[in-house]
């Protein structure tokens, strides 16, 4: 099941719920976020791709989930890259073919440059930039980047390093093709 420090009580909802996976591909650990309409997550880990590919088929095994689906996509910027650059790319097909087989859906695509532009307003955003920007737009004026305490848990609370980045596709997404009704 999704692991979540939340309950998995939305999947027994008897109204369509509407969500967004996003996922940050690697070439042997992914990160996803699943988040609710109102951008709250539901759902994140960081796992194996192997683990992913049975996390995506739970997912849509549910009838009364309506999902939107965003990969961030490898660009090209004229540099030489390496194996896991390449094994990256297969996992990103493995993940699409996988969602398009048991949903239907076709996964849209984020570049990296689109979450800067889309969150940063800059191309020359590093992941501090795109982490400062998530916690001013959901966390505002919260310490420790909105994660909290276990006591008292921030919006944030469990995210680590490649979770953000999924956090960051999801959002871009969301701006770009909900928000603005593109797609």
């Amino acid at each position: 099941m999704f692991r979540r420090r939340t309950s998995p009580r939305f999947w027994k909802r008897r109204t369509v719920l509407k969500v967004i996976f996003a996922i940050d591909p690697g070439n042997e650990f992914s990160a996803y976020v699943l988040l609710d309409d109102n951008l709250k997550p539901m759902g994140f880990d960081k796992c194996t791709n192997e683990a992913l590919m049975n996390k995506i088929t739970e997912l849509f095994l549910f009838e009364n989930i309506k999902c939107d689906v965003a990969i961030e996509m490898v660009a090209s910027y004229g540099m030489s890259v390496g194996k896991t650059v390449f094994d990256t790319c297969v996992w990103i097909g493995r993940f699409y073919e996988a969602i398009r087989r048991y949903s239907n859906v076709n996964p849209t695509f984020i570049y990296r440059k689109d979450e800067k532009m889309c969150l940063c307003h800059t191309m020359k955003a590093k992941d501090s930039n795109i982490v400062q920007a998530l916690v001013d737009r959901f966390a505002p004026d919260t310490p420790n980047k909105g994660k909290g305490t276990k006591k008292d848990k921030g919006f944030f609370y469990g995210f680590k390093k490649d979770i953000w980045q999924a956090m960051a596709v999801a959002c871009t997404y969301h701006d770009m093709y909900i928000e603005k009704g593109e797609f």
